[in-house]
């Protein structure tokens, strides 16, 4: 039963996305609102739902906290490389100027942020000998979570700060309310369901060859909540929503820091092992390379096929970096 959920979870996340994507695109198009807006919080939260829902059950069950930890760092590393990555080889990536110096310029303030807590408890003075995320550290995180959720509706809304308000996306009415709920629910639900069945019969696969709970953490249970990601950009850069394809990968990686790890560390302080270091370091590497790439790259402001497959590379060496470490 568990390997047939396995394949099943497979046909759940690509219809779970298709739907997403259009339900995503069509309540922008009917609020008036950018598509890089709805990529970055609509279905960037619907696709980090595997996440949230692995580490829920992670902060509860003894043991788990390997679980934990390493599903975001891992997950946010393949957001960026392998996502991004296989993304770019369907259609070259688009970015455009201000959101490289403020979407993809604050995953890597996130990513900074994550290695400071991690490593400095100047901001938690009952702690100094835990290594790792504590409640306070929690709390901070999800205070950005906060400011994060402000900047992306309160300032990027409806788009006025580049184009001015002349250029503002107009409301498209022909879609029903009911129509784009009913997209955006059962392709989120669909997403977690499919998502959280592959994670499962991927944990099942890797006990079977005696892989360590923090390495499968990283790499199997990171991959499988990374596929919604993965099946929303590809099928959004496939369909020429290149804002969607970036806003989803680049917003899941606020939420899953943010959010799901905040979270996380506020309902059970997260310490942090030399593998989970390396992790938190790749998270921080791939951000400035995600950065550097759209900003002074050969293509700029543009994520291209041959970038595409770079970031593959780097995800593989991280992938066997990984497993060496553990």
């Amino acid at each position: 039963m568990t390997y047939l959920l396995f394949i099943i979870g497979f046909v759940l996340l690509i219809r779970g996305a298709e739907w997403l994507v259009d339900g995503a695109s069509k309540l922008g198009r009917r609020l008036g609102i950018s598509s890089l807006v709805i990529g970055l919080t609509v279905v960037a939260f619907g696709t980090s739902l595997p996440e949230l829902v692995v580490n829920m059950f992670s902060a509860f069950t003894p043991g788990a906290n390997d679980l934990a930890i390493g599903n975001i760092l891992g997950s946010n590393v393949a957001n960026i490389l392998l996502v991004l990555g296989l993304a770019a080889l369907v259609r070259p990536l688009s970015v455009k100027r201000p959101t490289v110096y403020r979407e993809v310029l604050f995953n890597v303030f996130a990513s900074g942020l994550l290695i400071l807590l991690v490593a400095d408890q100047f901001f938690d003075n009952f702690h100094q000998d835990f290594v790792g995320l504590s409640r306070i550290d929690g709390v901070i995180l999800m205070s950005y979570f906060v400011v994060f959720l402000y900047y992306a509706f309160g300032r990027r809304l409806y788009a006025k700060e580049e184009a001015g308000a002349k250029d503002t996306p107009k409301p498209d009415k022909n879609f029903s309310a009911t129509e784009v709920a009913w997209k955006i629910i059962v392709g989120s639900a669909a997403l977690a369901l499919g998502g959280n069945w592959i994670v499962d019969g991927a944990i099942t696969v890797s006990e079977l060859i005696g892989v360590s709970t923090g390495v499968v953490g990283l790499t199997v249970v990171a991959i499988g909540t990374s596929l919604p990601e993965l099946a929303t950009s590809v099928i959004a850069a496939k369909n020429k929503q290149v804002d969607i394809a970036v806003g989803n990968a680049v917003g899941s990686n606020l939420f899953n820091i943010f959010w799901v790890l905040g979270l996380t560390a506020a309902i059970k302080p997260l310490p942090f092992t030399d593998n989970f270091k390396f992790g938190a370091a790749a998270v921080l590497i791939t951000s400035i390379v995600l950065f550097m790439s759209v900003a002074f790259g050969r293509y700029k402001h543009q994520i291209s096929k041959s970038e595409g497959r770079f970031f593959l590379a780097l995800f593989a060496v991280f992938l066997i970096t990984t497993v060496f470490v553990g």
